[in-house]
C-alpha cells in the first residue's frame, strides 16, 4: 500500500488575492469579528511591498549522556522584523496620517483574500518608524516598520 497523497492545491499568486488591513482594536485576537475587521482600513491598494509578518521557531539542543547524538526540541517562537511599504501621495495625505510612530493596533493578513471561511493571520503591532524612501527614480514610498508586540495568531477563520 502507498501513502495517501496530499490534496491538490488551487494555486494562486498574491497580487489581486492577498489583502492587508490595519485594525485599531480587536478584543480577542484569536477571533476577530466582522465588525472589528470592517472598522479597520484596507491597505491593499496602496501596498508596494511587504516584508516579515511570519513566525519562526528556534531549536533548542537536548543532549543526554545516553547518546553522542544531540536531539532538538522546538524552542521559543519569534516574529520576523516586519514592514509594509506603501505609496506616498504628493499632497502628504497618505499612510503617514493613519500610522504615525508609536501607533498600536493589528495588521491582519488575508493570504487568500478577505473571504469568509478562509484563513487570516492577526499580528499585534506597534509602529516603530515610517521613513520615506529616498530613491529619485521610483515612485515615492513610505516604509512603515512594525514591532510585533505579542504572539500573533495564525490561520484564524475569516468571519462572514
Amino acid at each position: 500500500m502507498v501513502a495517501t497523497p496530499i490534496s491538490a492545491s488551487t494555486r494562486y499568486i498574491p497580487p489581486g488575492t492577498r489583502a492587508y488591513y490595519w485594525v485599531p482594536t480587536i478584543a480577542v485576537k484569536a477571533a476577530p469579528t466582522r465588525v472589528e475587521l470592517d472598522a479597520g482600513t484596507d491597505l491593499t491598494g496602496e501596498v508596494a511591498d511587504v516584508s516579515g509578518f511570519q513566525t519562526t521557531s528556534e531549536s533548542t539542543d537536548t543532549p543526554d549522556l545516553g547518546s553522542r547524538f544531540t536531539s532538538k526540541i522546538p524552542g521559543r517562537i519569534t516574529a520576523d522584523d516586519s514592514s509594509i511599504t506603501l505609496y506616498a501621495s504628493e499632497d502628504s495625505q497618505d499612510v503617514r496620517q493613519l500610522l504615525p510612530r508609536d501607533t498600536a493596533g493589528f495588521i491582519v493578513q488575508f493570504p487568500e483574500g478577505d473571504v469568509a471561511a478562509r484563513t487570516m493571520d492577526v499580528f499585534p503591532v506597534k509602529v516603530s518608524s515610517a521613513p520615506k524612501e529616498t530613491s529619485i527614480e521610483d515612485p515615492g514610498k513610505i516604509m512603515v516598520q512594525f514591532t510585533v508586540t505579542s504572539e500573533p495568531v495564525e490561520n484564524v477563520t475569516v468571519p462572514a
